[in-house]
């Protein structure tokens, strides 16, 4: 028992926990951007996946096992952070910007803050904002509005950021690194930051472009 206790409170342990939880929200993008590429068939296939989302018996217990991951996640990168911190009081004379500690890696705490006041707007627009029954012309409506889909292609691309160094670097955690595979991760890392970006600012973009500011 002291054993296990032992390596729960080991920084190693937290390190992988926070990159498991950290693959459990990559893998939802995955399925997020998936359903939503539902909404270049038309209104009626994008309202139909989404009641069919809405009205799934598994949907709150998804919900819930997400914010659990969110919770731990966030819980554990500031653990994990201020324990990096007090390791090196000092800091570093040069920052080491080669690797891993690129922008991403660099700036992962402050991306973490964009997305968290970006999953709030997000909830509080699509969850629990006044939809109507059109999820559609709801998503249309308000990709109309400038500032908001500005503000959405930023965002996601500062997810996509975050998402291209939290990738390989949860693989590092739970121990999946090894010379020979190391450039293969960091480049599917990369292509996955992408993909995230590029997938979801495509469709404030599509409203602007094929729409023509039209409801």
């Amino acid at each position: 028992m002291n054993r296990l206790i032992t390596v729960i409170r080991s920084s190693v342990f937290r390190k992988c926990l926070m990159g498991l939880t950290g693959l459990g929200w990559c893998g939802f993008l995955l399925v997020h951007l998936y359903g939503n590429l539902f909404f270049y068939a038309g209104a009626e296939a994008f309202h139909d996946y989404s009641e069919h989302l809405v009205e799934s018996p598994f949907i709150v217990p998804m919900e819930i096992g997400l914010l659990v991951l969110l919770l731990l996640h966030v819980l554990l990168g500031v653990a994990v952070t201020l324990e990096n911190g007090k390791a090196r009081p000092q800091g570093y004379a040069v920052k080491n910007r080669k690797g891993e500690r690129g922008i991403a890696a660099s700036t992962m705490i402050y991306s973490g803050i964009v997305i968290g006041f970006f999953l709030v707007l997000h909830l509080r627009h699509f969850k629990f904002g006044e939809r109507g029954e059109n999820f559609y012309a709801a998503m249309v409506e308000l990709f109309r509005q400038p500032i908001y889909a500005v503000w959405y292609v930023l965002a996601v691309c500062v997810v996509g950021l975050h998402s291209s160094h939290a990738f390989q670097s949860a693989f590092r955690s739970i121990g999946f690194e090894h010379p020979k595979f190391g450039p293969t991760l960091r480049r599917v890392s990369r292509l996955f930051g992408w993909l995230i970006a590029v997938g979801f600012s495509t469709f404030p973009i599509w409203v602007f472009v094929f729409r023509g500011g039209q409801p």
